[in-house]
């Protein structure tokens, strides 16, 4: 049967192509041929269904695209494996720009990439998450910046695209907007003058004028001098607040010069809750101690001379706090070459101070002798740390020493009764303060409070 329909269709054929062809003068014929013909658009630009013409899905074509201010500063780093998805600009009553950002990436890469290019880059980082959540706030001259890193689930995800993402949210202040309203720098350490600056250093600190053996040995003991008040004490926890107190007194907390402070009417602010930095925690150690050992030299840390060879390589000669950070150092009081570990060749002032480090650097002047040897099993025996585990090993000795001044220890004076120690955990400036209150062991030590007494003695 299928033989028979065909040749009925190919005569069929021939005769409307014959009449095509003796009719091509006919309008009819010519609308019916013009109906059959290609489109020459179609000719010249070929589509695949279901793409644009530049090989796009048109999904893709109709997604309004997001695209970083003209004025976003180039020193913030950026996660490459994130997609910006909004932007908020500054307004009349808010000066910071805020923008969006979402990741495949787990949110443990991401804190990892910033916390490694904010200190490799010279930001002074004011705050970073503890775990592998959290906020970043940092510092560049002028310039600050919030990362905020937070996993998210992820609605309606597209096929063989993970059901979770990380979200970023960068928000910073415009370099034009801050400037006005901070203090300009030359670079990324504070001076004399800056409201951030905390003594002690050498009475001149220009990298023209060396420090010399007479000045570095009174700078040690004269930069406690001046008492200091702040306005924000009403912000530190009550069990803290005396602590502070005797040692802004003494003078060890200052933050601004007396030349400054007279040109200044703006109120003291010593922001307890804010991260301390080691830098500052070395200023204030060496400080600490000096004021309270005023008539005894032999406990007294010496500044290190200009003419010394850094033990770090990231605290040159000509830094402000050259003197304190490398007394320390050859003091044997912080890890360095000179102590042994060579490991230990860049001090990274402006990092964070943990909990495990306060420690390490101020027990050696609480028991003023070499710590005995100490492993995990000692320490979790004598504390009682859950998270005894995650302290560095070089730590271990300062915090089982720590255990034997009972009620006097740093540990139990700053976080009061705890049963884990988070040794990776930034120091505040209160907590810091707390620890720098008082230096010995039960029953043979002197406070804040008895060093007051003592220069306020007649005698």
């Amino acid at each position: 049967m299928l033989l028979c329909k065909r040749p009925a269709a190919l005569l069929s054929l021939a005769v409307l192509l014959t009449s095509l062809t003796a009719c091509s003068n006919n309008p009819a014929a010519k609308n019916l041929e013009n109906s059959l013909a290609a489109d020459p658009k179609l000719q010249n630009s070929p589509v695949v269904f279901g793409e644009t013409s530049k090989g796009e899905p048109q999904s893709a074509q109709n997604e309004p695209t997001v695209q970083l201010p003209a004025d976003f500063p180039k020193e913030i780093p950026l996660y490459t494996n994130a997609k910006l998805q909004e932007v908020t600009p500054a307004s009349s009553s808010n000066n910071q720009v805020s923008t969006r950002w979402l990741s495949s990436d787990p949110s443990n890469f991401i804190t990892s990439f910033y916390r490694s290019q904010l200190q490799d880059n010279n930001w002074q980082i004011l705050q970073q998450p503890a775990d592998d959540v959290g906020t970043f706030e940092a510092r560049r001259n002028d310039l600050l910046v919030k990362v905020s890193i937070q996993p998210q689930s992820v609605t309606n995800p597209a096929p063989n695209q993970p059901q979770t993402a990380t979200s970023i949210v960068i928000d910073y202040v415009p370099n034009s907007t801050n400037t006005a309203q901070s203090t300009p720098t030359n670079n990324n350490t504070p001076q004399p003058g800056d409201p951030q600056f905390i003594g002690p250093v050498a009475p001149n600190t220009a990298t023209s004028q060396p420090t010399t053996p007479n000045n570095s040995t009174t700078t040690a003991t004269t930069a406690t001098s001046t008492s200091q008040e702040f306005s924000d004490l009403n912000k530190v926890p009550q069990e803290l607040r005396q602590h502070i107190q005797d040692l802004a007194t003494l003078g060890v907390l200052s933050v601004e010069s007396p030349a400054n402070k007279a040109n200044s009417n703006s109120t003291n602010l010593f922001e307890p809750g804010k991260i301390i930095t080691r830098r500052m925690y070395a200023r204030w150690l060496v400080a600490a101690n000096n004021a309270i050992y005023p008539n005894n030299s032999a406990k007294q840390i010496r500044l290190a001379r200009e003419s010394t060879q850094p033990a770090f390589s990231d605290v040159a000669k000509i830094d402000p706090d050259f003197p304190v950070i490398q007394g320390l150092a050859e003091a044997g009081l912080i890890p360095s070459p000179l102590s042994g570990d060579a490991t230990a060749v860049l001090f990274r002032p402006d990092a964070p101070l943990t909990r495990e480090q306060m420690i390490l650097w101020k027990v050696p002047l609480d028991t003023r002798q070499a710590l005995a040897t100490a492993n995990l099993d000692a320490v979790k025996q004598t504390w009682g740390f859950q998270d005894a585990g995650k302290i560095d090993p070089k730590a271990l000795r300062a915090v089982l020493a720590d255990f034997q001044s009972a009620e006097q220890s740093n540990i139990r004076r700053v976080f009061g009764y705890t049963t884990l120690f988070q040794p990776k955990k930034p120091v505040t400036r209160a907590e810091a303060a707390a620890a720098l209150w008082y230096f010995g062991t039960l029953g043979d030590g002197v406070s804040a409070a008895d060093a007051l007494k003592l220069k306020r003695s007649p005698t």
